[in-house]
């Protein structure tokens, strides 16, 4: 089921991003072209997919989650470009590809991480690419920018480069990956439920904590699967957290623990759907497939 239909939501957002990467001037093509390449060199599009699950959960239509899905995407992929900067992971390869700075440059990598930034803004505040109320523009425009900045991603990514090489306890580690990979994701599911026209508060009570569930076993599984994969099937460079002394669940609580923890979180998620019917099998699939997957 969940092959269908992340095949059936990748090409819907997938053409949606392609008509945001047209330069309006010559002299911004190759800025523009840096952006386009960061986006659509392949990738998993599990934050589009959450949108457009969360969306029709609610009985809201899939292209009401097109702004929402644009959105969460191209924040994911300013944030890939920037993290792959030899100031920070220092990373040549990312879906099988060069990264964006080894493709072009540092500076246009860093610009295009800006440009990447700065449109997903402007998709979720415009009335014509996400054809929302204004106020439910606005709410969903405070929820992504909460998400995206120094309180969420940012932070984590933060706690993250201050972490290398220390030991930190599970409760500090969670805390670094719920802001750094899980706010984004919870972004995702809220975004697409309030691009219903149909959440209740009962309702994204209920979706926030599926998506903290979910965020958090998204991460687990990338650590364990950065000791059991292989460069080839990740498309990036695996074992670098290892090399890299970083802090992971594997490394402190044992790679059999860190796969009994990514389930427990996928129970925890399914369990926050138990009042959902039938239009929320698309995130269960989600849940299920974020621990399943092979990269």
């Amino acid at each position: 089921m969940i092959s269908a239909y992340q095949a059936r939501c990748t090409a819907r957002v997938d053409a949606a991003l392609e008509k945001l990467f047209v330069a309006p001037r010559e002299e911004l093509t190759r800025i523009y072209a840096a952006m386009r390449y960061s986006v659509v060199n392949g990738g998993k599009r599990v934050r589009p997919l959450l949108a457009y699950a969360a969306c029709e959960a609610l009985g809201g239509e899939a292209e009401r989650a097109d702004g929402a899905a644009c959105a969460v995407e191209l924040i994911h992929a300013y944030s890939l470009v920037h993290d792959d900067l030899p100031a920070m992971d220092d990373d040549a390869l990312r879906r099988g590809q060069p990264t964006t700075h080894i493709a072009y440059d540092e500076a246009c990598a860093i610009l295009a991480g800006d440009g990447l930034q700065a449109l997903a803004f402007e998709v979720i505040g415009n009335a014509q690419l996400n054809p929302q109320d204004a106020q439910t523009r606005l709410d969903m425009l405070m929820i992504l920018t909460r998400a995206a900045g120094s309180a969420g991603m940012v932070g984590g990514q933060a706690i993250d480069l201050e972490s290398v090489g220390r030991r930190i306890d599970q409760t500090a580690l969670e805390t670094m990956h719920r802001h750094k990979t899980g706010a984004l994701i919870e972004a995702s599911v809220q975004l697409g439920a309030l691009a219903s026209g149909r959440a209740t508060a009962e309702a994204l009570q209920a979706l926030r904590r599926y998506a903290e569930a979910v965020g958090l076993a998204f991460q687990v599984q990338d650590d364990i699967l950065d000791v059991e994969s292989d460069t080839a099937t990740l498309g990036k460079t695996q074992g670098k957290d290892q090399a890299h002394d970083k802090p992971t669940y594997p490394a402190l609580l044992g790679l059999d623990e860190a796969k009994a923890y990514a389930l427990a979180l996928r129970d925890q998620a399914l369990a926050a759907l138990e009042g959902f019917g039938d239009s929320a099998e698309p995130l269960r699939a989600l849940a299920r497939y974020i621990v399943e997957r092979r990269n």
